[in-house]
């Protein structure tokens, strides 16, 4: 079903029961999964793709140049999933050959409005970002995390799977696996408790966790590679711990967050 005021280009690949509504504009690069609905005012444009089942409201743009002076018109990439929800005002560039050359959200994703997702950010599956966010260019986002109400996040940072990020955070550096983060700048206040039980993790496991992060992030009387050594025989055991050590020793732009100076509680609950 198309409106009659939607301007579809020659070349723009349709599925079945693809729902187009007023004044939405789709380039002819564009590929748009079987049930995508576009609400109105929608455009999108360069070479996207979005998945089945997709639902974008009004006055979002996708697809559009990135917003990077090195850019030059290359014929770069945006894929969205499917099943997810994207509402009113959300900016989604394309990428740039200077990084990945994709711009990509995963399945399952919620952007809330008025969220600005720059080019070669690259977003897992079941991400939420609440209102306002404005992520940099190539940022990472992985399955799970939440993301805050008005929080910015620099470029190349990584937030690692099912994170917790606070509202009106400033975020510089890396956000570890099921850390939760809060503050201008952030810093790392706890885990993400919550989410973990969400995920199934069981008491025996949030010991796991919670043993390796008080040791990696608590414990200051030893380096920081020394801390890592400790946790490793942990890592063998448990998924969500080897999760986090690989996320540590992975080589960052950013470098980590680390935890407040101040006395914070061992658990974020929110």
């Amino acid at each position: 079903m198309i409106h009659p005021t939607a301007l579809i280009a020659p070349g723009a690949e349709l599925g079945s029961r693809v729902r187009i509504g007023a004044f939405c504009t789709v380039g002819p690069k564009v590929t748009l999964g079987d049930g995508v609905e576009l609400l109105s005012h929608v455009v999108v444009d360069g070479r996207t793709r979005i998945g089945p089942d997709t639902k974008i409201y009004p006055f979002t743009t996708i697809g559009l140049a990135p917003q990077d002076l090195k850019y030059k018109g290359e014929d770069t990439e945006t894929v969205i999933g499917s099943a997810c929800t994207i509402r009113e005002n959300c900016t989604i560039h394309r990428g740039t050959v200077t990084g990945s050359g994709v711009t990509r959200i995963g399945n399952g994703c919620l952007l809330m409005a008025v969220v600005h997702v720059a080019h070669d950010c690259d977003l897992g599956n079941n991400v939420i970002v609440a209102n306002n966010v404005v992520m940099g260019g190539h940022v990472a986002i992985a399955d799970r995390a939440f993301i805050g109400g008005s929080a910015a996040i620099h470029q190349f940072v990584r937030i690692g799977t099912g994170a917790m990020v606070g509202g009106m955070s400033g975020i510089e550096g890396d956000v570890i696996p099921f850390g939760s983060v809060i503050g201008n700048r952030a810093r790392l206040a706890g885990l993400n408790i919550v989410g973990l039980k969400r995920a199934g993790l069981d008491k025996p496991g949030l010991h796991r966790i919670r043993l390796a992060f008080n040791t990696l992030f608590r414990d200051d009387s030893i380096v920081f590679a020394n801390r890592i050594e400790r946790v490793r025989s942990l890592a063998e055991a448990d998924p969500y711990v080897a999760a986090m050590l690989r996320f540590v020793t992975t080589p960052s732009k950013r470098g980590l967050i680390r935890t407040m100076t101040h006395h914070f509680s061992d658990d974020a609950e929110g």
